[in-house]
C-alpha cells in the first residue's frame, strides 16, 4: 500500500475552557497595597501562570485557561492574608510566594507568618520575611553563637537585634551588648571628639536604629544609662568575660583574625554571641586576612555554632539593591573567571 495512503493518528491537544474571575476587593487599604506601583504585583503573577490579570478600583479581573486562574486566585488569597498580617510585599516577595505554592511547599509561608520575633515599639509584628531569614533566626535560637554572612540589605543586622531586644524584655539576659570594629578609625578612636561612647556610637548607628524601633528613644536611653545596653568597640572586648549577655558584632569581616578569636572567647554562660558580615566588603589592608572569613573555616564543624550564608533572594531592601548586588556578584564571577584563564594561559607559555 502506498505510503500516503496510510492513515496516522494524531492526539490534538483540547483547548481548555478560558475562564473569567472577578475578586471584590472590600477594604481599600488592601486595594491599595495590591495596586501600587501600577499593580505590577499583579502582573507578576499573571506572567508566571499565562493568565491575564488587571485590578482597577476595588476589583480584580483574571482571565484565561482553568489552571492558570486557579493557581492566580490561590497565589492572590496568600498575598492578601499578607498584607492582612501587616507583612510590607516586595516584588521578590511575591516570587517566593509563588515559588513555594508551585513547590508544595506553602506550609512554608505559614510558618514564616507564624513566627513573630518581636514587636516595634508601634506595636508592628516582626518577622522573617525570606526563607534564608528564616533559617537565621532558627539558627540563633539553637546555638550559643551563629554567623550571619551575607550582603547589604538582607536583614541580619535587624534581625539579630529584634531577638536581642526580645530576649532582654524576656529577662533571658541581663544586657545587650553592641560591637563593631572601628577600621575607618584604625581602632584608635582617641582623636574623635567626646567620651568613648560618644566616638563609637557613629559606627554602631545601624544597631542603635533597629534598637530604637524596638524600645522607642526614651527607653532605649534608660536601658544605656543602667547598662543594660552597652556600646563598644572591638578592642575594649580583650579580657571581659561576657555572661548573660546577647552580644552582637556588626561588620565582622572587617576583624583580623587575632582580633575575632579574641572576640569569640569572650562568651560567659547563658549569653549569645551573633558574628554578622559580608565578605564582599572587606576595608582591611591588603595584606590582612579578614578573620571572619578565617572563622568560618576554622570553626565550621563545632557544635553549638552556627552558620547562615545570606543571598540577593534574601534582600528585603528596595527591589532594585537586590538587582545592584546581583550585578556586582556577576561581574566579580566575571572577573575572577578571566583571572584564572590569564592565570593558565601564563603557565601554558612557561611550560
Amino acid at each position: 500500500m502506498a505510503s500516503w495512503l496510510i492513515a496516522r493518528e494524531v492526539e490534538w491537544p483540547l483547548r481548555r475552557k478560558e475562564q473569567k474571575r472577578e475578586i471584590v476587593i472590600g477594604d481599600l487599604q488592601e486595594a491599595q497595597h495590591l495596586f501600587e506601583r501600577d499593580s505590577s504585583y499583579l502582573k507578576i503573577i499573571g506572567e508566571h501562570y499565562g493568565a491575564d490579570i488587571s485590578g482597577r478600583g476595588n476589583m480584580i479581573r483574571i482571565k484565561g485557561e482553568e489552571e492558570a486562574v486557579e493557581n492566580s486566585l490561590h497565589v492572590i488569597a496568600r498575598i492578601r492574608h499578607m498584607i492582612a498580617s501587616r507583612i510590607r510585599l516586595a516584588e521578590r516577595q511575591v516570587r517566593l510566594v509563588m515559588s513555594l505554592i508551585d513547590q508544595g511547599k506553602e506550609n512554608l509561608l505559614q510558618e514564616m507568618e507564624d513566627d513573630i520575633i518581636n514587636f516595634t515599639k508601634n506595636g508592628a509584628p516582626i518577622r522573617p520575611r525570606t526563607l534564608g531569614q528564616k533559617l537565621y533566626v532558627d539558627t540563633i535560637r539553637r546555638n550559643s553563637i551563629t554567623f550571619g554572612i551575607g550582603p547589604a540589605g538582607t536583614g541580619k543586622t535587624y534581625l539579630a537585634v529584634a531577638l536581642a531586644a526580645f530576649a532582654l524584655r524576656n529577662h533571658d539576659v541581663q544586657r545587650i551588648i553592641l560591637v563593631r570594629p572601628a577600621v575607618e578609625a584604625g581602632e584608635k578612636l582617641g582623636f574623635l571628639p567626646g567620651d568613648m561612647q560618644e566616638k563609637v556610637n557613629p559606627y554602631l548607628r545601624p544597631l542603635f536604629d533597629g534598637l530604637m524601633d524596638m524600645f522607642g528613644p526614651e527607653e532605649f536611653t534608660r536601658l544605656q544609662q543602667k547598662g543594660q545596653i552597652e556600646v563598644a568597640p572591638l578592642a575594649y572586648m580583650r579580657g571581659r568575660t561576657l555572661e548573660k549577655s546577647f552580644v552582637i558584632l556588626d561588620e565582622a569581616q572587617n576583624t583580623t583574625v587575632e582580633q575575632i578569636k579574641m572576640f569569640l572567647t569572650r562568651l560567659g554562660f547563658r549569653s549569645k554571641m551573633i558574628v554578622n558580615g559580608d565578605v564582599t566588603q572587606i576595608d582591611l589592608p591588603p595584606n590582612v586576612r579578614s578573620g571572619l572569613i578565617d572563622a568560618e573555616r576554622v570553626l565550621k564543624d563545632v557544635k553549638d555554632i552556627g552558620h547562615v550564608h545570606f543571598s540577593e533572594d534574601d534582600v528585603v531592601r528596595h527591589d532594585l539593591v537586590a538587582a545592584i548586588i546581583h550585578a556586582y556578584e556577576e561581574d566579580a564571577r566575571h572577573r575572577n573567571k578571566n583571572g584564572s584563564r590569564k592565570g593558565e594561559r601564563k603557565e601554558n607559555k612557561e611550560g
